[in-house]
């Protein structure tokens, strides 16, 4: 790593950052308040750790970013300018130069009401209004939790057509618990948010994971569609099928046994994945994206994470610039498997290096598809000429 690239020592022109590791609610935002004092931003993205009560957050927003727009979600972690962390306050300050913003929650979403989300999405879209030479894109987060993120951002690429969209699940850390999103100094579960951005900077998508299938195949004989919950694969137990095919007695099974072998499900020539949550009840598996009944699913296998990462980031404009910062949703069984390795050392210095920060995730959106187990972010590249900041 180069000290050029490090967001501490050479900041983002675009947004600026600000962090804390306090305990307090209170401390933390007030610790906030006084990094972004110099800040003129158009909103600002805060990205809670399970530490703190959402409820102690909102109340010391209304104190310390009184007259700020501030939306946001709970996390499964965080990434900060020092790479992976699980107890940061993140917040993240978009210069009013560079970014315009307009914002839907959509409450409650489950069940999810396609019509609506499509019919308030063109509002928004028609009434949001490009300004020539700017582009547009949307950022979604959504309870990690309501089982909805599938149906939901099929109804949105649809509404917004073809304005891209990129998002992470809220998290609770590995509690599954409750997961909230953050709008008008308010948190929110059973609810999604969406963020339509307007910005003068040029941005490109990334979505990658790490993960080929092998031949190990599995078929989905019984499911709740609705609950994401398969009891049997194969005709027999679910769990139980699973286990014997990733060679670990059920008992073993554990969030970091799903991490190490995730299913597969593929979409035309490519591979997604079907994360595992959890064992649910005695026989079966909970899982974090879309299943039903006959679906085919592979046993997948990983390749080398840290090189897929480094390659995944390494991405530049058409002038060959680096990015300004890459806004990063970087699923939580990710960060598991990294840590297990003991490699999360080496993931934060690839972040740092490639100046990402975001926060982990229940679920990813890529470009109208809720997917698993994989990083997807929004690369923003430096602003070329215009007023000063």
């Amino acid at each position: 790593m180069t000290a050029v690239d490090d967001l501490d020592r050479k900041p983002a022109e675009a947004v600026r950052l600000a962090a804390s590791r306090a305990d307090d609610a209170a401390i933390a935002l007030a610790e906030i308040r006084r990094q972004l004092a110099t800040a003129r931003p158009s909103f600002v993205l805060l990205f809670v750790p399970n530490r703190l009560q959402p409820d102690d957050v909102a109340k010391a927003l209304r104190v310390s970013l009184p007259n700020t727009v501030v939306f946001g979600c709970t996390t499964a972690g965080q990434i900060t300018s020092r790479g992976y962390e699980d107890d940061a306050l993140l917040a993240i300050a978009f210069q009013r130069h560079h970014f315009r913003v307009a914002s839907i929650l959509f409450e409650p979403i489950s069940p999810v009401s396609i019509a609506d989300v499509v019919s308030q999405t063109e509002r928004l879209a028609s009434q949001f209004r490009a300004t020539p030479g700017r582009k547009r894109l949307a950022l979604i987060f959504a309870d990690g939790l309501s089982k909805q993120e599938d149906i939901l951002m099929a109804a949105l690429e649809a509404g917004l057509k073809d304005i891209p969209v990129f998002g992470g699940s809220a998290g609770d850390g590995l509690r599954f618990e409750r997961t909230q999103v953050l709008r008008n100094g308010e948190f929110h579960s059973n609810a999604a948010l969406l963020l339509l951005l307007e910005t003068d900077l040029d941005f490109s998508g990334l979505g990658f994971d790490h993960f080929q299938p092998t031949e190990t195949r599995m078929v989905v004989t019984r499911a709740v569609p609705e609950e994401r919950l398969v009891l049997e694969i194969n005709g027999t137990p679910a769990a139980d099928e699973y286990a014997r095919l990733v060679k670990v007695p059920v008992s073993e099974l554990s969030p970091m046994v799903f991490a190490e072998n995730p299913v597969l499900v593929r979409n035309r020539n490519l591979y997604h994945v079907r994360a595992i949550q959890q064992i649910h009840g005695e026989h079966g598996l909970t899982f974090l994206s879309a299943i039903d009944d006959g679906l085919l699913l592979r046993l997948g296998r990983g390749k080398e994470v840290i090189r897929t990462l480094e390659t995944g980031l390494a991405v530049r404009d058409k002038d060959g610039e680096a990015p300004d910062f890459i806004l990063g949703f970087d699923c939580y069984l990710r960060k598991l498997e990294i840590a297990r390795k003991g490699l999360d050392g080496k993931a934060s210095e690839q972040f740092r290096q490639h100046r990402v920060i975001g926060f982990n995730t229940y679920g990813e959106q890529h470009l109208g598809v809720h997917v698993n187990q994989t990083f997807v972010g929004v690369a923003f590249f430096r602003p070329k000429g215009g007023a000063p900041l």
